[in-house]
């Protein structure tokens, strides 16, 4: 147990992330909203933008509440600040395979948000379940520690005899029942302790992340050879799994696993939750699954304990253990060299950083090579043709549409009415110049922008040619507006 002395509590409320919760300016915003997400829903890891959206309704409800001046940074901000250093109160983190941060609670905050739980008054308080689950640790431990087996044996047959008394007992009708009041102790004592395992795996997860923190430490900070490194560390069969903390999860999980032992408590918390005595305490909802919790929570630490021994195995591999060796050469080399002049500083410029980025050339972003068109030249001599035998008729016959004199049409037509159908303006002034003529006036319909085209009716257009041929159109309704 800590020693609550004036030093160790002076510490603790300096660096302490529980502590500097709860005198947090904003520390109920914290504690209700990690509360309802992290602890209540048993949920271990929440994507940010999912954590952002959830902040968002919570803030904007508050201040719907208690006015718009409450809590005035941004939903990101407040995810900042509880996630730094200086806080502690988030681990921010980025999961294998994601680009996307990632938010869990830290078992300090866990830990000050069920001290806060306890603050409240509880109806009944039981002593009794407690005393007895004293007594049956205590046998446990003695009877596990017990090396004479006629001791063993002798307890054995004291336990075999009380069987065998109570089933008399039970025979003969005498059944002994638990009182509303020891049902009721009991209840709250499973209850309790039920909530303390969820919030056991958080810290047992961030054990196992320190103790492999350390070992990597440890791998850096080498200055032997690697056949001594590994004796070193990896003399056990793993470090992480063969740990105290290691061994006791184990142990938790194997017994999990065991599709009786999920079945038997099943069985008994539907039985138990149907007590009246029970029933009337409003037990939480999650009670029922509770042991379902246990699995997805020990599931999440199984996850994190296999993902920590491959990833120290990759740590321990030739290639990165020559490179993490060289990186602690050169910082250390760094540190030699800033003590060296820590007490007679060099004058003038000490150092210098080039840039402060690294300037990067991809290689698909260079031009591609363009070869350069040669131009050739023809030597040969002109000869003279004959203009006689070329026909010069196709050079005269051209001819070029007015687009200024359609224009003039289409204003005098506009003088009189609001607008005019491509159609009824043709009856006033007829094609002159067939289809090149009518195209000149489509286009003039297009640069105008009051013009409408309705595709829903279809006009006809006739015009006669020279040769006295008559030619027609059907094309969508062409509307000329003033």
């Amino acid at each position: 147990m800590m020693k609550l002395d004036h030093a160790t509590l002076d510490a603790l409320r300096r660096s302490h992330p529980a502590w500097r919760l709860l005198v947090a300016s904003n520390a109920p915003l914290i504690a209700s909203f990690l509360q309802r997400v992290f602890v209540t829903p048993n949920v271990r890891v929440i994507a940010q933008a999912d954590l952002l959206e959830m902040l968002a309704d919570e803030l904007y409800a508050l201040r719907d509440r208690f006015g718009a001046d409450v809590y005035p940074k941004l939903p990101q901000a407040y995810l900042n600040d509880w996630a730094a250093n200086d806080a502690a109160w988030l681990r921010k983190f980025y999961p294998t395979g994601s680009d996307e941060p990632h938010f869990d609670l830290t078992p300090a905050t866990e830990k000050a948000i069920a001290w806060l739980a306890s603050l409240g008054e509880r109806s009944f308080v039981g002593t009794e379940s407690r005393l007895l689950t004293l007594f049956d640790l205590l046998k446990q431990i003695c009877t596990g520690a017990e090396t004479d087996p006629q001791t063993r044996l002798a307890e054995l047959y004291k336990q075999r005899a009380a069987l065998d008394s109570e089933i008399v007992r039970i025979q003969g009708g005498h059944i002994p029942l638990l009182d509303d009041t020891a049902i009721r102790d009991r209840f709250q004592q499973f209850s309790g302790l039920a909530r303390e395992l969820l919030a056991d795996f958080r810290e047992v997860e961030h054990n196992f992340r320190g103790l492999d923190r350390r070992v990597r430490e440890r791998i850096a900070l080498w200055d032997g050879s690697k056949g001594a490194l590994l004796d070193e560390i990896m003399g056990e069969r793993d470090l992480i799994a063969d740990s105290d903390q290691g061994k006791s999860f184990r142990a938790f999980w194997d017994l999990m696993m065991s599709q009786s032992r999920q079945d038997e408590l099943t069985k008994m918390l539907d039985i138990v939750l149907q007590l009246p005595p029970v029933s009337a305490l409003k037990p939480d909802i999650r009670t029922r699954r509770v042991h379902y919790d246990w699995l997805e929570a020990g599931e999440h630490t199984q996850r994190t304990v296999a993902l920590l021994s491959q990833q120290l195995r990759r740590f321990l591999d030739d290639q990165a253990y020559l490179e993490n060796r060289r990186i602690m050469e050169i910082l250390q080399g760094i540190e030699r060299h800033a003590l060296g002049v820590r007490d007679c500083a060099p004058v003038g410029e000490f150092t210098s950083v080039a840039q402060s980025a690294a300037a990067i050339d991809l290689t698909m972003e260079r031009a591609l090579y363009t070869p350069k068109i040669k131009t050739v030249l023809s030597s040969a001599e002109l000869e003279l043709g004959d203009a006689g035998m070329d026909d010069t008729s196709a050079l005269f016959g051209q001819f070029v549409v007015d687009k200024a004199r359609l224009t003039r049409n289409v204003r005098h037509a506009l003088q009189s009415v609001s607008q005019i159908t491509l159609s009824n303006l043709l009856s006033s002034y007829p094609l002159e110049q067939g289809l090149a003529e009518l195209i000149g006036y489509l286009q003039l319909a297009g640069e105008q922008p009051k013009t409408i085209v309705d595709d829903t009716i279809n006009d006809t257009l006739i015009w006669a040619t020279p040769d006295g041929l008559h030619k027609q159109a059907k094309l969508p309704r062409v509307i000329f507006v003033r």
